[in-house]
């Protein structure tokens, strides 16, 4: 039952980081080229913001994971416990977050600066796709409610967009 146990415990971890990293990639990147774009930025500004929110959020993903699972991994060892490896090693979990971000901003980044004329809308439905299939595939691999997952992905998504589209019209301004 131990290793059973030990098993789902990796798997459950694996999936949180690899779900949180491309979903947080996704709907971060997406909702501030969002905003950017309602304030009336130019394509070269815009480009500008989503490759910054990129760097930014795969870096703080990233050590957000190494300072996450080292201090788990401190408290399991103070407490005597043997579950060390269980909590993927620090390192390995910082990169794999920090690429699962990376990949996760690419989408809305390449949709928001495409050369398509709907750039908000392209942007919007490349999204929603997207967190519909990370939503789908958690639900899978968790073995839960799929339309549940769905559900909650791309509300949050269209949330997130919506809001800060709202927000960059409001200001009405470019401050790039």
């Amino acid at each position: 039952m131990l290793v059973k146990d030990r098993a789902l415990d990796l798997k459950l971890n694996w999936l949180r980081a690899a779900v949180l990293g491309a979903n947080d990639g996704i709907v971060s990147v997406a909702g501030l080229l969002m905003g950017v774009a309602g304030a009336g930025a130019d394509s070269p500004a815009i480009l500008l913001a989503g490759v910054a929110a990129l760097v930014a959020g795969a870096i703080s993903m990233g050590g957000g994971e190494y300072i996450s699972v080292s201090a788990q991994r401190e408290t399991e060892s103070s407490a005597g416990r043997s579950r060390i490896n269980i909590t993927a090693h620090p390192w390995a979990a910082a990169w794999s977050s920090a690429a699962a971000f990376s990949l996760g901003a690419l989408l809305p980044l390449i949709a928001m600066t495409g050369p398509w004329e709907q750039k908000e809308l392209a942007t919007a439905i490349a999204v929603v796709t997207a967190l519909a299939l990370t939503g789908w595939w958690a639900a899978w691999v968790g073995n839960f409610p799929i339309l549940k997952s769905i559900l909650r992905n791309v509300g949050v998504s269209i949330l997130t967009m919506g809001l800060s589209f709202a927000i960059g019209q409001l200001l009405g301004v470019t401050l790039i």
